[in-house]
């Protein structure tokens, strides 16, 4: 077979997504947005600009936070990838996304899935941060809805929920 022949094959894929191990059968650079939307139908996971621009599309591949739409599927071979839909623990949402809701954080929806995993890779490193720090945690994300308070409110008071928990 020859080189291009190759490339167009379908690969055997195995990852670990939202704590659950998967294979998929995809083109090694088939984006990983499409194969978590379509073919495992985790459909949280949302594309915004199809350029790594926009940040609605993040989720956590190994603790990192990364652009789906920018991550060929073969990249997460062996590896754990975090959705959207792998933060809330069955019924009970995580608290950051409790805190989205309350704060007014979601509005069109289009962001939220990738402000919230920007927000807990955040998290992760940062027991209390300070709004500057959010600001940046939050930067690689767009939001054409809320102008932001919103949303820096929510992080700011799942981080203290957290904090008092």
């Amino acid at each position: 077979m020859t080189d291009s022949r190759q490339s167009r094959a379908r690969a055997e894929i195995s990852f670990v997504v939202n704590g659950q191990a998967r294979t998929v059968h995809a083109y090694p650079m088939e984006r990983l947005i499409d194969v978590l939307r379509q073919q495992l139908e985790l459909t949280g996971t949302k594309e915004g600009c199809g350029e790594g621009e926009c940040g609605s599309c993040s989720v956590l591949i190994d603790g990192v936070l990364v652009n789906s739409c920018l991550v060929p599927v073969l990249q997460v071979q062996g590896s754990s990838v975090v959705t959207i839909e792998g933060l809330a623990a069955g019924e009970k949402l995580h608290v950051l996304q409790q805190a989205f809701l309350e704060c007014g954080g979601a509005q069109c929806g289009i962001c939220t899935p990738g402000m919230i995993l920007a927000a807990c890779h955040l998290l992760e490193g940062r027991l209390e941060p300070t709004t500057e720090e959010i600001r940046e945690g939050l930067s690689g994300n767009l939001c054409r809805c809320t102008g932001y308070r919103q949303i820096l409110e929510a992080v700011a008071e799942a981080a203290r929920r957290r904090t008092a928990a």
